[in-house]
C-alpha cells in the first residue's frame, strides 16, 4: 500500500470531458487491475491516474451500455480509497441503493464485462450477491446500507471474526427513515461500523429538507473533524470557494436557520481563519481555538448527537486525503461516520451542470449508414408519466383542493409542470415512502383536501403497512397513481413492480384500476380520484400505445369492464368457447394473439379489457359463463400468485364454474433485468407468447 501520509499534497490535476468517448480510451494502469489487492501496489501518483483512467473509462462503457451515470463519476475516488484502504472481501463493503457502483465493479474483476451491464445476460444494474463475492449486498431500494453493514458486523463480532464493515450512503438515502433507525440501533449495540456519507446534494432529484440544510451548514462553516496519525479526533480549517457549487446552492438555506450569532460566525470565521493561517487545505487549529469554535459549532452536529465519531466533511474527490482519513478512521472502534462531498456527474462538465438529466443516460445511437432510417419520421408517443403529469395539471386547474405528494419522484412521475405551477401543492417529502403515504392520510383526515400520492411500485411496497393501517383501514379519501407497474427491463428484478396487484386487493376499502391505454390511464386517474375512498391505478413505464387521450373527461363504472372484441360466432352454441380477460396493457398483445389466433382454430372467441382488478366485473363474467365459455384465459403482467388472474380464479371457484382456467402472467421467480421487450418474451406476455400457449390450449383440448 502507498504510503498514505506522504505526498498528501502532491500536485495533480484531474481530467475533465465535454464529450463521452466513442472507443474505448487507453486505461494502461486500470487495465493492470484484476482485484482491490493490486489496488496496494500502486503508488499515489500511480492511483491518481487510475481514478483518471477510470473515469474515462466509465464513461466510454456508459455511453455503450446506457444506464446510471452522474453518481458513478461522483464516487470514482472514493472507490479507489476504500478498495485500497480495506481489506475486501474480507472486509465487508455495502453500498446504498446501488447507482454508485459501477466503479467498484470495474475495481472488482468486471472491467470488461461492465459495456455489458443492464443487458440480457450482462452484469446486473446495481451490486448482486451472486454475481461478485465483492457485492456483500443485493440492493436497488434505498437507505439499507447501514442496516445490512451493521448486521454483518454484529455477525462478525458473535463469530469472533475481525472484519472491518463500512457503509456507503448518500445524503439522499439517508433521508430514509430507516437508516436513522440503523444508526440508532448501532450506537445502541455499540457496533463496530464505518458510515462513508456521500454528500453529494443530491438524490434523483435535488435533495431537499431540514437534513439537507443541517449538512449544508456543515459545509458551509469551513471546518472539519479531522484525526492525526495516532487516531486524536482534532479541528481543522478547510478551504471553501464562492465557486463551490453546494455553497451557491444552500447558502440562503443554512441561512435561513441562522438567527443566533454563534451560527452566523462560520463564514466570518472561515474569512478570518483564512487570513491567519496557511499552508494546507486542511490545517490544525490552535487548541484552545478549536475546542471553543467546536463547541459553538459542532454542538448540533446530528451524527454526533446521535452517538457517533463524526470525520468531516471532506472533499470527496481529493483522493490522497480520503486515504489518509479511511485508513486511520478504520481503526477506530465503535461507530464512526466519514463525511464527504462529491460532485455529481464529476468530470463530465455537461453532468456537473445539470445533474438530474444525467442522472441515467441511454445509449448512444450506434453509427448506421442506412438513409432510409435517417429520414424515418415516426409519431411520437406518450409516456405514462406524461399522461399522469397532463391529468395532474388538468385537473387541478379546476380542484383547488388536489395537492400532490411524492417520495423523492417528481421527475420520473411526471411532475415537474405541477411543482412549478402550483408549488404550494406539491409535497416532495424526500426518500420516505411510509412517511409519504400516511402524509396523505393525514390530509385526506380533513374531509376536503384530497391528497394523490405518485409512488412507483416497488416503492409502495415499503409503505404497505401504512398503506393498511393509516388509510385503508381508516377509509380516507386518498388517490395512488402507482407508476413503473410491471416489468421495468434494464433495472431489473428489484425495481419490478409486479407485486402490487396481489399486495393491494387483499386489502378491505380499496379499489383498483388498470388502465389499457393512454386515454384509459388518464380517465381512470379521473374516475378513482372522484370516488370517496382508497383508490388505486396502476401503469407502466415507458410509452404507451398512441392512443390520443380524449379531451372530455370521463367517469368510467367503477367496476365496470369492456368487451373489445369477439368473433362473428360466439354467441353460438359451441363445444369449446374461450374469454380472454386481459388486465392492462397486455391487452393489445392478447387482442392480436387472439386475432391471430382464430385464423387457423374455429373457436368461439372474445377479448375483454377488465379495467378493474378490484372489484371485478362479476356480472360480466357472469354473463359469459351463461354465454357457453368453456375456458378463460386470464393475461396480466404481474405475478401469477396472488394476481389478477387469481382474483378471477376465487370468483369462479366461489359461484361453481366447471369449466377450465389459464392464467397467464410472471410465474413464480424474479425476472433478471434485460430490455421490457425481452422480458415480455421470457414470460410469454408478448404477441407470440400468448398465441403460443392458446394453441397449446387447443393441442390439450384435442389431446383430452
Amino acid at each position: 500500500m502507498p504510503d498514505l501520509a506522504q505526498n498528501t499534497n502532491l500536485s495533480h490535476q484531474a481530467k475533465v470531458f465535454q464529450e463521452l468517448p466513442t472507443v474505448r480510451p487507453d486505461t494502461p494502469i486500470l487495465d493492470t487491475v484484476a482485484s482491490p489487492a493490486d489496488l496496494k501496489q500502486l503508488s499515489q501518483h500511480q492511483l491518481l491516474q487510475l481514478a483518471d483512467e477510470l473515469r474515462a473509462y466509465l464513461l466510454y462503457s456508459t455511453g455503450v451500455s446506457g444506464g446510471h451515470f452522474g453518481a458513478n463519476l461522483g464516487v470514482v475516488e472514493l472507490t479507489v480509497a476504500l478498495h485500497t484502504v480495506l481489506d475486501t472481501p474480507y472486509d465487508k463493503l455495502v453500498w446504498d441503493v446501488g447507482h454508485q457502483a459501477y466503479a467498484h465493479k470495474v475495481l472488482t474483476g468486471r472491467r470488461e464485462q461492465l459495456p455489458s451491464i443492464r443487458s440480457k445476460g450482462g452484469l446486473t444494474a446495481f451490486p448482486e450477491c451472486s454475481e461478485s463475492e465483492y457485492d456483500t449486498f443485493g440492493v436497488g431500494h434505498s437507505s439499507t446500507s447501514i442496516s445490512a453493514a451493521l448486521g454483518m458486523s454484529l455477525a462478525s463480532r458473535l463469530l469472533g471474526e475481525s472484519r472491518k464493515v463500512a457503509a456507503v450512503i448518500g445524503d439522499g438515502a439517508m433521508t430514509g427513515g430507516m437508516a436513522f433507525e440503523a444508526m440508532n440501533d448501532a450506537v445502541q449495540q455499540n457496533a463496530d461500523l464505518l458510515v462513508v456519507l456521500n454528500d453529494n446534494d443530491m438524490s434523483i432529484s435535488q435533495a431537499i429538507g431540514g437534513f439537507s440544510r443541517h449538512l449544508a451548514k456543515l459545509w458551509q462553516r469551513g471546518l472539519a473533524m479531522d484525526i492525526d496519525k495516532h487516531g486524536n479526533i482534532l479541528m481543522t480549517k478547510r478551504d471553501i470557494s464562492t465557486d463551490d457549487r453546494r455553497i451557491r446552492h444552500y447558502l440562503h438555506m443554512a441561512n435561513e436557520a441562522l438567527e443566533d450569532v454563534s451560527s452566523r460566525l462560520p463564514s466570518k470565521i472561515g474569512e478570518k481563519l483564512g487570513e491567519i493561517f496557511s499552508g494546507t487545505p486542511l490545517s490544525p487549529l490552535p487548541d484552545k481555538i478549536a475546542e471553543k469554535i467546536g463547541d459553538k459549532l459542532f454542538a448540533d452536529n446530528l451524527f454526533k448527537a446521535i452517538g457517533f465519531t463524526y470525520l468531516g466533511p471532506f472533499d470527496g474527490h481529493d483522493l490522497p486525503k480520503l486515504m489518509t482519513v479511511l485508513e486511520r478512521a478504520k481503526n477506530l472502534t465503535g461507530a464512526v461516520l466519514v463525511h464527504v462531498h462529491t460532485v455529481k456527474g464529476k468530470g463530465f462538465l455537461p453532468a456537473e451542470a445539470d445533474p438530474i438529466g444525467y442522472h441515467a443516460i441511454g445509449k448512444l445511437p450506434k453509427a448506421d449508414s442506412s438513409s432510409d432510417k435517417a429520414h424515418t419520421v415516426t409519431t411520437p408517443k406518450k409516456k405514462y408519466s406524461q399522461v399522469f403529469g397532463d391529468w395532474l395539471m388538468h385537473t387541478a386547474s379546476s380542484d383547488d383542493m388536489l395537492v400532490a405528494i411524492t417520495p423523492a419522484m417528481a421527475e420520473g412521475s411526471g411532475m415537474v409542470e405541477y411543482a412549478k405551477a402550483y408549488p404550494q401543492r406539491f409535497f416532495d417529502v424526500a426518500i420516505a415512502e411510509q412517511h409519504a403515504v400516511t402524509l396523505a392520510a393525514g390530509m385526506a383526515t380533513s374531509g376536503r383536501i384530497k391528497p394523490v400520492v405518485a409512488i412507483y411500485s416497488t416503492f409502495l411496497q415499503r409503505g404497505y403497512d401504512q398503506f393498511i393501517h393509516d388509510v385503508a383501514l381508516q377509509n380516507l379519501d386518498v388517490t395512488f397513481a402507482i407508476d413503473r407497474a410491471g416489468l421495468v427491463g434494464e433495472d431489473g428484478a428489484t425495481h419490478a413492480g409486479v407485486f402490487d396487484l396481489a399486495y393491494l386487493r387483499c386489502i378491505p376499502n380499496v379499489i383498483i384500476a388498470t388502465p389499457s391505454d393512454e386515454h384509459e390511464c388518464h380517465q381512470l386517474l379521473n374516475t378513482c380520484y372522484r370516488h370517496q375512498g382508497t383508490a388505486a391505478v396502476r401503469y407502466p413505464r415507458g410509452e404507451g400505445v398512441g392512443r390520443v387521450v380524449g379531451c372530455d373527461d370521463e367517469h368510467f363504472a367503477i367496476g365496470q369492464a369492456s368487451v373489445v372484441w369477439q368473433t362473428d360466432d360466439f354467441e353460438q352454441l359451441a363445444d369449446d368457447k374461450f374469454a380472454v380477460l386481459a388486465f392492462g396493457t397486455r391487452l393489445h398483445d392478447a387482442l392480436a394473439a387472439s386475432q391471430d389466433f382464430i385464423k387457423q382454430n374455429h373457436i368461439p372467441m372474445t377479448v375483454v379489457d377488465m379495467r378493474w382488478v378490484k372489484p371485478l366485473d362479476s356480472q360480466l363474467i357472469d354473463t359469459l359463463i351463461r354465454q357457453g365459455v368453456t375456458r378463460f384465459i386470464t393475461v396480466e403482467e404481474h405475478q401469477i400468485t396472488g394476481g389478477a388472474g387469481s382474483a378471477v380464479n376465487e370468483y369462479l371457484v366461489k359461484v361453481g364454474y366447471a369449466g377450465k382456467i389459464t392464467n397467464i402472467g410472471i410465474e413464480d421467480t424474479f425476472i433478471a433485468h434485460a430490455s421490457h421487450a425481452e422480458q415480455l418474451a421470457q414470460c410469454g406476455l408478448n404477441q407470440a407468447g400468448i398465441l403460443h400457449r392458446l394453441n397449446q390450449l387447443t393441442k390439450k383440448s384435442a389431446d383430452n
